[in-house]
């Protein structure tokens, strides 16, 4: 771990004296700067949504990140805060979370208790209204990209909690292009029972464990 901290200071750092660089282009030293930037923003975000290996994903975050910043990263746009605020007054009171990442994208955090039953990926009618709001901000904005990521509680081998991530995440997919929004904007995945965020010893634990993630990114130009 303290081999990652020093590698990412290193990163930042270099990133940072690219601004010195007279040689460089304008674009040479923003692409560079991105790149660290985005390094230590993955880094944070890879250790958070870790499982049981947080070295191995604070690794693979910094590497996502820098490339993302490298290409120039998430933009956080008024269309993004305008659909941040919408999202809010939408769910409110609803116990979905929405939020904005390390990395400027918009995430929406949707509980079991609105999404889904355990072993099931048959999306709840309360959770309807606010695909709706989504959707419609969407399709809005086309420049937008989505990505869903679908979890479980430990109920369940991994034979069975793998597929059914990715079977809520599809949901949610299927649910947003049944609404116009295009499949080709749209990634997803399931991580399983491998990543939550709460005792899932406890009923409420593993009800905070079934849950989907939806992240939505403005690519900077």
């Amino acid at each position: 771990m303290k081999k990652i901290i020093v590698s990412l200071a290193a990163l930042t750092f270099a990133a940072g004296g690219l601004v010195g660089c007279a040689n460089m282009s304008e674009t040479q030293r923003d692409t560079g700067i991105g790149a660290g930037i985005g390094a230590v923003a993955g880094a944070a975000i890879g250790r958070a949504t870790a499982g049981g290996n947080k070295g191995k994903s604070t690794t693979t975050g910094a590497a996502v990140g820098a490339a993302v910043g490298a290409a120039g990263g998430y933009l956080w746009s008024q269309h993004m805060q305008k659909q941040k605020a919408e999202m809010e007054q939408a769910t409110q009171g609803t116990g979905i979370g929405v939020s904005q990442t390390a990395d400027n994208q918009l995430k929406v955090d949707i509980p079991s208790d609105v999404s889904f039953d355990t072993g099931r990926y048959d999306i709840k009618p309360n959770m309807r209204p606010v695909l709706d709001r989504l959707a419609g901000g969407l399709n809005q904005h086309p420049v937008t990209t989505v990505t869903i990521i679908g979890h479980t509680d430990s109920t369940g081998s991994d034979a069975v909690n793998n597929p059914l991530s990715i079977n809520r995440a599809a949901a949610v997919r299927d649910y947003l292009t049944a609404r116009g929004v295009s499949a080709q904007r749209i990634a997803i995945d399931g991580r399983g029972s491998r990543q939550p965020i709460a005792d899932n010893s406890t009923v409420s634990g593993r009800a905070m464990n079934r849950r989907v993630e939806i992240f939505v990114g403005e690519a900077a130009q």
